[in-house]
């Protein structure tokens, strides 16, 4: 059977204005060698409730052009046996200053390493890049089941 070709009121390119390809530039996103997220013994594991951290000097390189970007990371998460050792946590935020990386892969990618290290209840990585050409991002990923923080 063959069906009518699906069109778009404009074109669809994965390419930038100059004719360059986006494609591959985060192949390996998913494998890089992050610093350690350590991790210490939660004393209230019976209890649910929620812990805040903001990062509001996150940077990070724009992987086309080299450029910073700039954006407040908040990192919400409901600790089950572990917290997050906030030390540990800066250098691991360090490791992106000089990274050229996509936002929605910043976010996924704290994500992933948190839920990795803390083995969280629930968590909640956003991150509120600043504007760009006009453009403001935010980007959010969670995992688990969202807790009341009551407990």
């Amino acid at each position: 059977m063959n069906r009518p070709k699906r069109r778009t009121p404009y074109p669809v390119r994965r390419t930038d204005n100059r004719g360059s390809s986006y494609e591959g530039l985060q192949e390996n996103v998913r494998r890089l060698k992050t610093p350690a997220i350590e991790v210490w013994r939660n004393k209230y594991p019976g209890r649910e409730y929620i812990i805040n951290i903001d990062m509001p000097e996150f940077t990070c390189l724009c992987p086309k052009t080299g450029l910073p970007d700039f954006a407040k990371i908040i990192i919400r998460y409901a600790p089950d046996r572990w917290c997050l050792e906030l030390k540990s946590l800066k250098y691991y935020e360090l490791f992106y200053r000089n990274l050229g990386v996509f936002h929605e892969h910043v976010v996924n990618r704290f994500l992933d390493d948190i839920v990795r290290a803390v083995k969280p209840r629930w968590a909640e990585v956003s991150g509120e890049f600043n504007a760009r050409g006009g453009i403001r991002t935010t980007v959010r990923a969670e995992y688990g089941k969202r807790v009341t923080g009551n407990g």
